[in-house]
């Protein structure tokens, strides 16, 4: 997957991240290349332990539809989170989902599992949102809706590139995108 829209005020693109996700698959699991303009990192996935959700989040990789995706929340200390929304036509749009998967909290989340996201008022509602833990989130997420379905690791020094993305400046935009990651904007460029 190739995320290397990050947003800047010449371009503003409001991008920071996700295009195409390369796979490979080992002997017991699963490997994605998350491919940013901040770098590269990759994900072992849990294809054992919770087969439902790596399914479902495969589909969106084998289907390229996280090709020119976005991360459109970053919120330090908690989570970097993406695969929602597309920057298309110089638009943000969202990104086509398929029907939510079954929720299998297995694993606590915490520091640098990737799990998926979903609505606050039903805990089988996922689809293609997912988000990777910064911190140990374990006290709230696991608890809270069911638990959040952790799907997989980042693995070697992944985090550095997470906790890169984690450290661009945030916007408030409103709506999803409230901490909206942006490279070289100001509030002076949308005036």
């Amino acid at each position: 997957m190739r995320f290397d829209c990050l947003l800047n005020s010449n371009s503003l693109k409001f991008c920071i991240a996700l295009a195409g996700l390369m796979l490979s698959t080992h002997t017991l699991a699963t490997t994605v290349q998350f491919q940013t303009s901040l770098g590269e990192f990759e994900v072992v996935l849990f294809d054992q332990e919770v087969p439902l959700t790596v399914a479902n989040f495969l589909s969106y990789v084998e289907g390229d539809s996280y090709t020119d995706s976005i991360v459109h929340r970053s919120i330090p200390g908690f989570v970097v989170q993406g695969g929602g929304f597309i920057w298309q036509d110089d638009l943000v749009t969202d990104l086509v989902t398929d029907n939510p998967v079954m929720n299998e909290p297995v694993y606590s989340n915490v520091s640098g599992t990737i799990a998926m996201a979903k609505l606050a008022s039903d805990p089988n509602s996922a689809t293609s949102q997912w988000f990777i833990n910064l911190d140990d989130n374990s006290e709230n997420l696991d608890r809270s809706n069911g638990g959040f379905t952790v799907f997989g690791q980042v693995v070697g020094a992944g985090m550095d590139v997470v906790n890169a993305i984690s450290d661009v400046p945030t916007f408030n935009f409103g709506g999803a995108f409230t901490n909206l990651p942006l490279a070289d904007y100001s509030t002076e460029d949308a005036q």
